[in-house]
């Protein structure tokens, strides 16, 4: 398996505002753009060329990564004028793919951060003689996915999208985001319109009688569309708790990259990221937490689980908790920031404890002087 497609063209909304700059995949996690871990594990399992399908602020792809050299791998760019779906993104990509018609290719999603064995998932299909072979997950709740159980043998035998009740969980085993097809059964999906490849592709070619199997991988596997999840998956890497070849630096408890600045009297824990150019003044406490290029941490700020944008300001005092600063906001000394409250970008909130709403908040809102959202 020498080529790859990877789904990069999504919106990122339930990221917003962290996403209103810059696509979902190129967003700082554990140091670099997230869309570099996912290269270089492709590229250690013996990939060599990747077809991006882009979308939303496609030219920024490009941009960081130009034809792909100083990661080893040949890239190439497919824009879509408008959202074809997954399917529809898939065989879009396809036209530029050199591979011969029995040739496997791999297929990822590029907000999921994985451990998956790539090299173990080629070997698998090659060797069963499938279709498509489908990494599966087991997850205790399954009800936000799509269920897939398979037979004792590992052959697909339903697709169960978002179960509703608790008659229709009959697997604990759901759709990872990767999979291996074989060349020519990508050519059968219809090209030039959406297509889902969950809802239509893959159940239409198990009504053919296609070989679909699945292989039930339990590394560490997590889906970075909320803050949450991608302040976690950036403290996990840090932590080595999942492993990239692309982690700048070894695992601890903490990753300070070149040019940020952190006060001897600053205590950083949990995974916590310091990007270039930030500075981490004296008693400040940062945990678990993403501190993007050129962010300010003042004395005495308390950050827990949290994402601070690009050029943000976090005043004195201030105490956040689960929250998303948008880029070039600013927090005035002694504010308190409850969970899942996310800051606008550019937003001004004044020297005092506020309450806010937890609803995103897209780039460029203003806040009042009561420091609500407006």
């Amino acid at each position: 398996m020498s080529e790859a497609i990877l789904l990069v063209g999504g919106q990122g909304t339930r990221l917003r505002p962290l996403t209103s700059h810059i696509p979902k995949p190129l967003l700082p996690v554990a140091g670099v753009p997230f869309l570099t871990h996912q290269l270089a594990r492709a590229a250690a399992a013996g990939v060599t060329r990747i077809i991006l399908a882009t979308s939303y602020l496609a030219e920024l792809f490009e941009a960081e990564y130009g034809n792909g050299a100083r990661l080893g791998l040949e890239l190439e760019y497919v824009t879509e004028e408008s959202a074809l779906g997954t399917g529809g993104a898939i065989r879009n990509a396809a036209r530029r793919l050199r591979s011969a018609p029995d040739a496997p290719v791999l297929v990822f999603n590029g907000d999921i951060l994985s451990g998956v064995d790539i090299a173990a998932l080629r070997a698998h299909h090659q060797a069963s003689g499938a279709d498509v072979t489908l990494h599966l997950k087991r997850v205790a709740d399954p009800r936000a996915f799509g269920l897939v159980p398979t037979d004792p043998d590992g052959r697909v035998t339903a697709f169960l999208e978002k179960p509703q009740t608790p008659a229709e969980i009959i697997t604990d085993q759901i759709n990872a985001g990767c999979y291996v097809f074989t060349r020519s059964v990508i050519d059968r999906i219809p090209p030039d319109r959406v297509v889902s490849v969950e809802r239509e592709t893959f159940p239409e070619l198990l009504a053919a009688s296609a070989h679909l199997r699945g292989v039930v991988d339990d590394s560490y596997w997590l889906d970075l569309g909320t803050p949450a999840a991608f302040v976690q998956g950036s403290a996990d890497l840090v932590r080595g708790r999942v492993t990239s070849p692309a982690l700048p630096g070894t695992p601890g408890d903490a990753l300070v990259l070149p040019g940020a600045r952190v006060h001897p009297g600053a205590l950083l824990s949990g995974g916590t990221v310091v990007s270039p150019g930030a500075l981490i003044e004296e008693g400040a406490v940062v945990e678990g937490s993403v501190v993007m290029t050129g962010a300010h941490i003042a004395p005495g700020a308390t950050i827990h689980a949290s994402a601070v944008g690009r050029h943000a300001h976090v005043g004195a005092g201030t105490s956040l908790d689960a929250a998303v600063i948008g880029d070039g906001a600013e927090l005035s000394e002694g504010n308190e920031i409850p969970p899942g409250v996310r800051i606008a970008c550019g937003a001004r909130i004044a020297p005092y404890s506020v309450r806010l709403s937890a609803a995103p908040a897209p780039c460029g809102a203003e806040h009042n002087p009561a420091g609500r959202l407006a």
